[in-house]
């Protein structure tokens, strides 16, 4: 049975939802059709021509990127420029590419909690929030014998959700009246006649995500022919997701003992750092890639160290003089981790929805940079 591109998209974004991206950034499907079939899919870090030619020879169909094909407005799309050529290329053999950048970054379980797990973070949090979802209160008017059976419906959709706790709602009763006129098909009453019935009044809690399935399946299991409930707009602000992570030590170490860690958790011989060897850390934060505009986000969470990468002379002595150390792992070094990240989450979902696509990691080393 052949997958369509499209099942592929579904479970990308199951992990991290298009709008997760900072405003900034350029996400999801580049190259290809949603209907297109997918046998083999090839993660790469960057797509570069040569990585074009490893999913040809490799017979991969769709290519699943860190960083954008496409990021700036395309003016012409032409073979004597390497993007041309290489999104030329991959139209000729029918090969998808898709992108995850900031919202792989910013995702529950994305790049960032990946990084920290892997250093053994503690306790971590967002460092800098760029999006808080937007919650609703939705009640509606139930008569007594159905509340539960609506309740339920709502909850399968996710109503109710507050922190650790699920189905969360509350309830009163009272007297509902109407009186169904012509053309009616009443539920309860008789045309003409106006009818009073003891229900129940159902409030609970949905985000603006969650909101349009939640009405939808708590009509599609209402008795009422017209369902009576109302929508207020909350203050109060529900998930909150965002760039870079914080979290502590599990046991203080120097500098100098993380910095051993960094390497050999992300494979380094080398890299660069700002503060005194000796320093002794407990709190740390991560922003993979480009982080060090985070400097004084990281000193506001009270962090003694800043891991990142392509940290600029002047903001080295900005870190220093407000007592931040950094560890500049590189862009390359704290993002190529992603293409292990993404491989073994898209083959945990294959396997366990069953289908048949296979899932290999690009072998192209995509780094402009050696240290010599």
């Amino acid at each position: 049975m052949s997958e369509k591109v499209k099942n592929v998209l579904r479970l990308l974004e199951e992990l991290a939802p298009k709008e997760y991206a900072m405003s900034w950034d350029n996400v999801g499907l580049q190259v290809g059709d949603r209907e297109d079939t997918v046998s083999r899919i090839l993660v790469c870090l960057d797509v570069t021509e040569a990585v074009i030619d490893e999913a040809v020879k490799s017979n991969a169909d769709f290519i699943v990127s860190h960083h954008p094909v496409i990021f700036k407005p395309i003016k012409s799309l032409l073979k004597d420029n390497p993007q041309g050529r290489m999104i030329h290329k991959a139209i000729k053999h029918d090969i998808s590419i898709y992108c995850g950048h900031t919202n792989i970054d910013i995702a529950p379980g994305g790049l960032n909690d990946y990084i920290a797990r892997r250093l053994g973070l503690k306790d971590t949090g967002i460092l800098d929030v760029t999006y808080s979802e937007k919650l609703y209160k939705l009640v509606v008017f139930i008569p007594e014998a159905h509340q539960e059976r609506v309740a339920e419906a709502l909850a399968s959709e996710g109503a109710g959700h507050i922190g650790n706790y699920s189905s969360c709602s509350f309830r009163t009763t009272g007297i509902g009246a109407f009186m169904p006129l012509d053309g009616s098909n009443p539920y309860i009453g008789t045309k003409g006649k106006l009818e009073k019935v003891q229900e129940v009044r159902l409030e609970t809690i949905v985000s603006e995500k969650k909101l349009k399935a939640a009405i939808n399946k708590m009509i599609a299991v209402h008795p009422y022919e017209e369902v009576a409930y109302d929508i207020y707009p909350l203050t109060l602000e529900g998930n909150s997701i965002g760039i870079g992570r914080v979290g502590n030590i599990e046991k203080s170490m120097s500098l100098s003992a993380l910095i051993d860690s960094v390497k050999s958790e992300l494979k380094l011989e080398k890299l660069k750092t700002v503060g005194e060897l000796e320093r002794v850390i407990n709190r740390v934060c991560i922003v993979n890639g480009s982080g060090a505009e985070y400097i004084q986000a990281a000193v506001r969470n009270k962090c003694d160290c800043l891991i990142t990468g392509d940290v600029k002379y002047h903001e080295a002595q900005m870190a220093l003089e407000l007592g931040l150390c950094i560890i500049d792992a590189g862009h390359f070094e704290t993002e190529n981790i992603f293409i292990e990240l993404m491989a073994n989450y898209l083959k945990d979902k294959i396997n366990a929805e069953d289908l048949s696509i296979e899932v290999i990691e690009s072998k192209i080393n995509v780094n402009p940079f050696k240290v010599i």
